[in-house]
């Protein structure tokens, strides 16, 4: 079924919650950003119900993603290993232009294919610098893209999601966040088509994951902490250096966890303005020791933080490689990352 997202009828006026203006919800949109200041503002349920999309599945009745269109051919890879990673820079938005987006997917394409044998044909890219229309980083393509990534995942599957660009936050409307917010993922077209919530990303790429499957997600945005709502949290301690796993499902009851599978979120707190010197911290903490734990991961990715002073200075074999292919210059500061989320709260399991 080929739906056309953007002609289902006149979209609905919504007032941003921060500075009031008008804004025009797309037919379906959970929630849009204001061209404004970059808000984002929740949708009324009624909104959504009027364009077709208050019946389906979902938590409370109402369909989190619209019909899915068939996937376009985004290279014919389905191999053991498989790959989405999506890099935005914004260049159509001069307030919010990032620089490090890109750097942070080729090197995160370099890792996988060097260094984990992900095949190339299985590594999918969206970018706003790729000519391809289908290859752009449109929310369509994006949901395209998560659909496509666990589509008929089986036992012994390793699928990774990466998203580097900006992130968003939402008032919560059905109670399964405890800070009493959603997290967002803004697509390059966001100030038309609106962000993705937390609640779609959970069902498009969490909920799939059967037993023996393994997602890990590296998000490098700002209010990412619940970007995949996965029910545990591994935090490490800034006194101590020691990592427990906290459980953080909703009191609602919502099932956030996967079909059997496992889904990791490594959380990169915030963009950056060259290449992610957190991105390269987790490359180098994987590097020296693949088969790591969790907790182990956060507690190098700090050490390696703090011995570079914050520096983007890749040691290694892999190092000089990911330098050329990143066309990396400069450094740069950034936050230390203290947690990740879990699907499961086994606090040994390995990456």
């Amino acid at each position: 079924m080929n739906m056309n997202y953007g002609s289902m009828g006149p979209g609905a006026m919504v007032r941003c919650r921060q500075c009031s203006s008008s804004i025009t919800a797309m037919p379906g949109a959970r929630a849009v950003q204001c061209m404004q200041c970059s808000c984002v503002t929740r949708v009324s349920g009624r909104g959504r119900q009027q364009h077709g999309y208050g019946q389906g599945y979902g938590n409370g009745g109402g369909m989190l993603m619209p019909p899915m269109r068939p996937t376009p051919a985004f290279g014919g890879g389905r191999g053991k290993k498989r790959a989405v990673l999506i890099g935005i820079k914004y260049t159509n938005r001069r307030s919010c232009e990032l620089r490090g987006p890109i750097n942070d997917v080729k090197c995160m394409r370099y890792l996988l294919t060097e260094r984990f044998g992900f095949p190339n044909d299985c590594v999918l890219i969206l970018t706003d610098e790729e000519r391809n229309p289908c290859r752009q980083p449109t929310k369509d393509n994006i949901r395209m893209a998560m659909h496509w990534l666990v589509q008929g995942c089986s036992y012994g599957d390793s699928l990774v999601f990466q998203f580097s660009g900006l992130g968003a936050q939402v008032p919560d409307d059905d109670g399964d966040e405890l800070d009493g917010m959603d997290e967002a993922l803004c697509p390059v077209d966001s100030f038309q088509q609106g962000p993705i919530l937390d609640d779609e990303i959970n069902e498009a790429i969490v909920r799939p994951l059967v037993h023996g499957v393994k997602l890990h997600a590296i998000v490098d945005a700002c209010h990412s902490a619940t970007v995949l709502d996965l029910p545990y949290q591994c935090t490490v301690s800034k006194q101590t250096g020691r990592w427990r796993w906290r459980d953080e499902r909703p009191m609602t009851g919502a099932c956030k966890g996967t079909s059997g599978g496992q889904a990791v979120l490594i959380r990169l707190p915030e963009p950056y303005a060259t290449i992610g010197a957190m991105t390269h911290s987790f490359i180098r903490a994987v590097e020296c020791e693949p088969r790591t734990t969790y907790g182990r991961l956060l507690t190098s990715m700090r050490a390696i933080m703090r011995d570079s002073g914050g520096n983007c200075n890749l040691q290694g074999p892999i190092g000089g490689s990911i330098r050329k292919v990143a066309n990396f210059s400069g450094s740069l500061s950034c936050p230390l990352p203290t947690s990740l989320t879990s699907s499961a709260s086994r606090s040994a399991c390995r990456t």
